[in-house]
This record gives structure tokens, C-alpha cells and sequence, in this order.
């Protein structure tokens, strides 16, 4: 039996924190509290003690084309700050079918750091794989209302036959919204004009096309009676509709991710590609940004995620600004994002426990994000009166960069452990590729 003891840290859970012990035998959390000397002792005085972080949005690119990113980069990045459950998908090589989702577990055998679920797409013409694919043990669909990252969008038809049948399965979803006739229509437009500026991004993704198809999503989720995450939602005003929707009996996530409150609106023009996401940053001014961390306070948003989506350096700058990749790499960073932001008074510390641990495993049914006896030993150390400044040279992502070079937050991850066994520690990976496939409680594969 392999036991530990950790001595002396600050427990934080999603309600409140305390002074505690704890005691691991063989993976497991076995005693909470004053804890007997016994076996081997951890000194975590000083150091926050909380559940190991449950990151539901990211993309890896195994197994496909991995210049960008892959399991073993991407899962080491995760565990280093502090991540031990991720819920994966990748738009270039899509689960569709239970045979897609088999042979990616196979391939994913030994190269992951932290446990890992996994998502499957919806496409047009296979909304039939749902029953078995939800069998098989995927954590949730993908679905686009637009055509993005070479994904087929669903129009409002298909998009409601997909909900339904993932509503009667009992099974959830993460949407995408952003209009298809809005996008389309403005990057004919944009295109016509010669435009190439980086400042087409905002007309080009708009406001108005996430907030008209949060709405006709919405509109259809509640006659299918489905369970679906909003992913990455840019601004208070799409919470607006959420919260309407919400009140009619929807059941909606709200999904945050740190772009939204880190990255200004402007800085497109200055970086380029470097700053291409979509939804795009909406923060205009400080009244935005303390809009949006209201918005957390205040508990309108469910949970964190990172939608962690790497390009390189070269990918996102060796092209025109239309043809460059979406999206941010976040893994190495969101977890100190969240603790500086704690620090500096934006939300509390159980609040990121429960935002970006406890919510996103409790809404895609993992047995993981709470430290409690019986559990999985999943935890991250951390120390408030540490500092780390952002380098592109210590990004564990293939991605290289970061678009918080150069920031410095405010605490920092000095240990992660999945199951009772240090896979981290002060800022590298392990590498012992320990990491294993989890499907949602319920779900039991014959």
C-alpha cells in the first residue's frame, strides 16, 4: 500500500477554506483533518491545498496532424499548472462513431498526463452514431451553428433533430454559437472590400451573430428538452438572453473562458493573428472588464474553461490574417490567470474551486473536482506568496507562446498529484504518462 500525508496546508473547496491534513493511501483520500503521524509526510504549510483543476474545453489535435499540439504536450502543460482531468475533442480528426472514438483511445494509450474524457462532434449527416457513441462513454457533443475550424455547421433544422436525440439519450451538449447567415454574409462583404487588417475579426465575427444564435439555440434546446454548455461566452449581454432563457426552465451553462476578461478588443490591431478567436475579445474599456468579473461574482457563469486551441508561432504569423488559425493556447496559464485574479480581489478562492474544478466535473458527470474521503487524490499546491512571470520559453504547449508573455501573476502551482502520485512540481511535468480515459458516472460499457 503507498500512503502520504500531507501536513499543515489550507484546504480550499468550493464553499469555504480550512486548515487541514490529509491522508492518501493507494490514490485515494482516506482522512481529512487532524491526521496521525504515520508513513510518508508532505510539509504543506503555507501552500493553498485545492482539488486538481477539471479543464472541459480542449483541443489536442491526436491523432491527426499534431504540429500544433498533442497529448503528451498538451496533458504536461496541464499538469504543470495544476490541471488532472481534461474533456478533449479535436476539430481535424472529429469523433464521430463509436469506431472514431475506439481507435482514439487506443492511440492514446501512454500519452497522457492527467485523466482525460472525451467528446464527439455532431455532424449533419450522422446524428444516428448519438445512442451508441453516448453508450461507448463520450462526455458531450460538439455542435457549431456555423462553419468553423473546417466543422459543418447545423442549420436550425438539424440542429434541433441533434438536441432531441441527444436530449432522449440523456446525454449533453457544448454549442458553439455564432450565425451562419451573419458570418457568411460579413466575410463575403469584408472580403470584397480587399480587407486584411486584423480589424475585420470584429466585423466579421460579431456581436450580434453570437447573440442570434444564442437565442435560436436556445429557443430550440428548450423544446428538445436538452442539457447543453454555451461555450466561451464573450459578454454580459449574451448572459442577458441565457438568464432569460434559464427562467423559462432551460438548462444552460454559461461557459467562461480567461480571453474574455484578460484580452482588450484592441489589442487585434497590434497583434495580429496572435489575437484571432472567435467569439473575438468584446472588452472595450474597464467598465467591460468589471462587467464581466460581476458577472462571476454574481454566479451567472457556471464553470471555467480554457478552449486551449494552439497554433505555433509560424501558423499564426506565416499567413494573411484570413487565412491564419483560430484560437489561444491556455493550459499553462489559466489556472495562474484565475489565482492572480483571486489575489487581486476578483473572485474568491473557493470561487475558482468551484468554477474551474467542483461545476465542470458535477455538469459532465466525473467523478472528480472535490476533495473528499473516498475520492481520487487529485490536487494542486499552490503558494500565494509565490509570482510567475509569463515567458514563451516556459510554455509547455507545442504552441511556444502565450498571450500573457510578459504578465506576471500573483501565486503560483508549486505541486500537482493525480491519484496520490506527484505528476508536477514547480512549474515541469513529470512525464510519467499516468493519465487515463474516464467516461461519465452512469455510463458503464459492456
Amino acid at each position: 500500500m503507498t500512503a502520504i500525508t500531507i501536513r499543515g496546508g489550507t484546504l480550499i473547496s468550493a464553499s469555504d477554506q480550512h486548515r487541514a491534513d490529509l491522508r492518501i493511501e493507494d490514490g485515494h483520500v482516506v482522512a481529512i483533518g487532524d491526521v496521525p503521524a504515520s508513513g510518508d509526510e508532505i510539509d504543506a504549510g503555507g501552500l493553498l491545498i485545492m482539488p486538481g483543476m477539471v479543464d472541459t474545453h480542449v483541443h489536442l489535435m491526436d491523432p491527426g496532424d499534431t504540429e500544433r499540439e498533442d497529448f503528451i504536450h498538451g496533458t504536461s502543460a496541464a499538469a504543470a499548472r495544476g490541471v488532472t482531468t481534461i474533456i478533449e475533442h479535436t476539430h481535424s480528426h472529429p469523433i464521430r462513431s463509436v469506431k472514431d472514438l475506439d481507435d482514439k483511445i487506443g492511440h492514446l494509450a501512454g500519452r497522457a498526463n492527467v485523466d482525460f474524457g472525451l467528446a464527439a462532434h455532431v455532424w449533419p449527416d450522422m446524428v444516428g452514431e448519438i445512442a451508441a457513441l453516448v453508450e461507448a462513454g463520450v462526455a458531450f457533443f460538439k455542435i457549431f451553428t456555423c462553419h468553423t475550424h473546417g466543422v459543418p455547421g447545423l442549420d436550425t433544422a438539424r440542429l434541433a433533430t441533434a438536441l432531441r436525440s441527444i436530449s432522449a439519450v440523456g446525454s449533453r451538449c457544448l454549442v458553439h454559437n455564432e450565425d451562419e447567415a451573419l458570418t457568411a454574409d460579413a466575410e463575403a462583404r469584408l472580403k470584397a472590400l480587399g480587407r486584411v487588417d486584423p480589424e475585420l475579426l470584429i466585423e466579421w465575427r460579431s456581436r450580434e451573430a453570437e447573440l442570434v444564435a444564442v437565442a435560436s439555440t436556445a429557443t430550440i434546446l428548450l423544446g428538445a428538452g436538452a442539457v447543453a454548455t454555451f461555450a466561451h461566452v464573450s459578454n454580459p449581454a449574451v448572459l442577458d438572453v441565457i438568464d432569460a432563457f434559464r427562467q423559462l426552465g432551460g438548462d444552460i451553462a454559461a461557459e467562461a473562458c480567461p480571453q474574455y476578461f484578460a484580452i482588450d478588443e484592441n489589442e487585434v490591431a497590434e497583434a495580429g493573428a496572435l489575437r484571432k478567436f472567435t467569439p473575438p475579445a468584446r472588452i472595450r474599456d474597464e467598465g467591460d472588464r468589471s462587467a464581466m468579473w460581476d458577472a462571476v461574482r454574481l454566479g451567472r457563469f457556471s464553470h471555467f474553461s480554457t478552449d486551449h486551441a494552439p497554433s505555433t508561432l509560424l501558423q499564426k504569423t506565416g499567413t494573411d490574417f484570413w487565412e491564419a488559425p483560430f484560437g489561444l493556447p491556455g493550459l499553462d496559464t489559466t489556472l495562474p490567470f484565475l489565482i492572480d485574479a483571486a489575489l487581486a480581489g476578483h473572485l474568491s478562492l473557493s470561487e475558482i474551486v468551484r468554477l474551474y474544478a467542483t461545476a465542470p466535473a458535477a455538469r459532465y458527470r466525473l467523478p472528480k473536482g472535490v476533495i473528499a474521503i473516498g475520492g481520487d487524490a487529485d490536487l494542486v499546491m499552490v503558494d500565494p506568496e509565490s509570482t510567475w512571470t509569463v515567458q514563451n520559453k516556459e510554455i509547455i504547449s507545442k504552441a511556444g507562446w502565450s498571450p500573457y508573455s510578459g504578465r506576471t501573476f500573483r501565486g503560483r502551482v508549486v505541486a500537482t498529484y493525480l491519484r496520490g502520485v506527484e505528476i508536477a512540481k514547480d512549474g515541469a511535468c513529470h512525464d510519467l504518462r499516468t493519465g487515463t480515459f474516464i467516461r461519465p458516472s452512469g455510463v458503464d460499457r459492456q
